[in-house]
């Protein structure tokens, strides 16, 4: 059993230790949150990290923190020789991603916590991709999520590793109505005031993407979640391929996701396959957890960073690539921002 501790626990490290409580393999044995004394936790509560790694002596930590102390408490994990699944963003602003790295990209002991392309629907439009149907991706578009999260889709898709960037981006401001949050329903009836920013980037060598999102997309319902990816010889659109099956014969392929539960399906609701045809993109490799599509992700990366720690498997998302992420993100800001072109240029923690 591999072992890990939480530092915070809100949202996001409640949704964690919720999917590990359905692992066998991996076991959430405390957490760090500023008053113990203030709130029954599910697990021994810590008031600080070295009280907390002294008594659960967890093989990894797990951060769940706002982006500003997200520094601090990975610099003291790595202080305490702790392998640490850092919360995105690792840091905030180029100057506290340029600092972070100085402080611990050496370790090689900072992960980060990105799932969005072990969702099931992006891992097998990833895998679709990479079986060459459409050759080689050109240009990826992203609407669905914010930021980091799209930046990841975007390289993942793309291929483009840590390769500059030219970055344009707008914004517009426009009405909605926003009847899902966070919370669930939010029983709001008028419509309020919504930000769209889209982004252009250009990677050179024709490759490029598009980003665009709307304020609360993640979770607004009344926008679609899109995303495409074009190649040499073809694109991905959502859930179906277009493609040159042959001579002079142009075919469309749609992905199907298998779900169990419908109708007279009595297996219970749950995921099993993805297919592309008769070629099986994904599989679910937690099938009879009922996990949605973000547990399915949280559990794999878990599960990765468990397997990493033990040495019997590769590093799930370094923070070299999570900081990439956020470099990209941070120059669509402030190519919105400022109305001028912004370009990236090589970090410390890009490949020599």
């Amino acid at each position: 059993m591999t072992t890990f501790a939480l530092v915070g626990f809100g949202f996001r490290a409640a949704a964690v230790h919720r999917v590990a409580q359905a692992l066998t393999e991996v076991d959430c044995v405390g957490a760090v949150v500023r008053d113990p004394r203030r709130r029954s936790l599910p697990v021994p509560a810590f008031a600080d990290l070295a009280a907390c790694v002294r008594e659960t002596r967890p093989d990894f930590l797990v951060t769940a923190v706002p982006k500003v102390v997200n520094p601090a408490v990975i610099a003291e994990a790595v202080a305490l020789q702790i392998p640490v699944l850092a919360e995105t963003p690792p840091a905030p602003g180029r100057p506290g991603l340029r600092e972070l790295w100085a402080t611990v990209g050496a370790s090689g002991l900072v992960q980060v916590a990105e799932q969005y392309l072990l969702m099931p629907t992006h891992a097998a439009r990833l895998a679709a991709a990479r079986t060459g149907i459409i050759g080689a991706p050109t240009q990826v578009q992203v609407s669905s999520t914010q930021q980091y999260h799209a930046m990841s889709l975007i390289r993942g898709l793309l291929g483009v590793g840590h390769a500059p960037a030219a970055v344009r981006a707008v914004r517009t401001v426009a009405p909605l109505l926003d009847p899902l949050g966070r919370g669930g329903w939010t029983g709001d009836t008028e419509p309020k005031p919504a930000t769209t920013t889209i982004a252009t980037l250009d990677f050179g060598g024709g490759r490029s993407a598009v980003y665009d999102f709307t304020t609360n997309q993640t979770r607004n319902l009344l926008r679609f979640r899109r995303l495409l990816v074009r190649g040499t010889h073809g694109e991905l659109r959502d859930d179906e391929v277009v493609h040159l099956a042959a001579p002079q014969t142009i075919a469309r392929t749609a992905i199907v996701r298998r779900q169990s539960g419908h109708d007279l399906d009595l297996n219970g609701f749950d995921t099993e396959t993805i297919m592309l045809g008769d070629r099986v993109l994904y599989r679910n490799p937690y099938a009879g957890c009922r996990f949605n599509d973000d547990e399915i992700a949280t559990a794999t990366l878990l599960d990765a960073m468990a397997a990493w720690v033990r040495g019997a498997g590769p590093p799930p998302y370094p923070l070299a690539v999570g900081a990439q992420d956020h470099l990209l993100a941070l120059a669509v800001e402030e190519a919105a921002d400022t109305g001028r072109e912004v370009v990236t240029a090589a970090e410390a923690w890009s490949p020599a």
